[in-house]
């Protein structure tokens, strides 16, 4: 809980400048997603929910409109987890950018802070997230919670008090109400309860701090204290926590494909091989045991099932289908005799040797020869070819519409709050 408190003072100054530009890497990347997911039905639902509440107009939301910072918070996280392509951090087991930008962002657009202020408050609410999914542990993973949005909301928390200006008790307080409001399950994969899972963690987080803000007390330590977050929600939580001051966001990994970021280094792994479906006997992939309960579906009901599958997703690869693209995964893809005919012959297995970012393996040849697959998504990405991919990435999902992101990437100092509402408030 100290760790928390301090993260949300840490002076400005003191922020490396590499992890200042990570966070602001994946500010592009956290509104290419939310642009790109503002037309999914369970945003649209989330937006014709806010319209229905009305209120204060404190906040922009992706496809239009401006709403309470609360429901901007939740309409803007579900948006951008709508379509599975946001960041990940393995050491925090979830993703970290839609659940703590919308929640700075709603709260930064209202007091009118500058963009600078909203990476910085991210990056800190980031650390904090992070240092909290560590501490649950893989236990609180594997027993069905989804730490995008339980870890995530404290994460949103913090963010949020930074920019509303908490002083240290009242963060004290609004973490204290988080610990009862954070909540998320894996049980909502393949449906559209997982994105709003990220929602409602964005959400959390900032009625939190706008509560505390107005007084309302909480325990004092929600997280760490007796019958708090951790001792309710873990079996085995982990007490060595990295200090303030050492950044573990950078290890931050993006997703190159519109898909669980659990089955990505088998697809690199695929794509590097360079082998069609002509003349495959069988696919074996070993991989890491945890993801057998994630993204192992045997046989996906839609498209969004097909996003936690590793045989269809390996055979989506095999047949040159654009695994970027969000497109590729309407609901016929589920259906597509050739993709069933692939995914028939790929075995997985678990392989405890296997890292959450490795995929191992073979493919078998009808003519008795054999390629290796081996992926590592921690193998370092020079940050020039990484921002090249996103910008790929971007154009592939938003067309035209990339190139209104590209200040993004430039000076943040330059850029205010508001600018960033107005490019995320723009209409569908």
């Amino acid at each position: 809980m100290t760790a928390l408190l301090d993260l949300a003072a840490v002076d400005g100054g003191t922020i490396p400048d590499g992890a200042r530009r990570a966070a602001q890497v994946s500010l592009f990347d956290w509104i290419t997603c939310g642009m790109a997911g503002r037309g999914e039905p369970v945003t649209r639902i989330l937006r014709n929910q806010a319209a229905a509440e009305a209120g204060t107009p404190d906040a922009s939301v992706f496809g239009g409109g401006r709403y309470p910072a609360r429901m901007a918070a939740m309409v803007n996280g579900t948006a951008s987890h709508a379509i599975d392509f946001d960041d990940t951090h393995f050491a925090h087991v979830g993703h970290l950018s839609v659940g703590i930008y919308p929640a700075a962002l709603a709260i930064a657009e209202a007091r009118g802070a500058s963009a600078a202020d909203v990476v910085d408050a991210f990056l800190l609410g980031a650390e904090a997230a992070i240092r909290t999914g560590v501490v649950l542990g893989r236990a609180h993973y594997d027993r069905g919670f989804h730490q995008t949005s339980t870890a995530g909301a404290f994460g949103a928390t913090v963010a949020a008090a930074r920019l509303a200006g908490l002083d240290r008790e009242a963060l004290r307080m609004a973490l204290g109400l988080c610990a009862s409001r954070a909540s998320g399950l894996k049980s909502q994969f393949g449906t559209m309860g997982k994105p709003l899972n990220a929602g409602l963690s964005a959400s959390n987080g900032v009625e939190a701090v706008m509560l505390a803000g107005r007084g309302i007390t909480a325990c004092v330590d929600g997280l760490m204290g007796q019958q708090g977050f951790v001792a309710t929600h873990s079996d085995d939580p982990q007490v060595a926590v990295a200090p303030v001051g050492e950044w573990l966001f950078p290890a931050i990994s993006y997703k190159l494909h519109a898909c669980c970021h659990g089955t990505h280094a088998m697809i690199e792994a695929l794509l590097a091989a360079n082998v069609g479906p002509e003349g495959v006997q069988e696919i074996r992939l070993r991989v890491s045991p945890r993801w057998l309960s994630v993204c192992n579906i045997p046989q996906p009901a839609n498209g969004l099932e097909v996003k936690f599958s590793y045989r269809w997703l390996a055979a989506l690869t095999l047949l040159g289908r654009d695994t970027m693209r969000a497109e590729t995964y309407d609901d016929t893809i589920a259906r597509d005799p050739a993709c069933a005919a692939i995914a028939a012959r790929v075995t997985v297995t678990a392989d405890p040797e296997v890292t959450d970012m490795q995929t191992k393996g073979e493919i078998d040849m009808e003519d008795g020869s054999k390629v290796a697959l081996w992926h590592d998504l921690a193998e370092r990405v020079e940050p020039e070819l990484l921002v090249t991919r996103l910008k790929a990435k971007a154009e592939a999902l938003l067309g035209e519409g990339a190139a209104r992101l590209a200040p993004l990437l430039g000076d943040a100092t330059k850029l205010t709050a508001a600018d960033l509402g107005a490019i995320v408030g723009e209409a569908e």
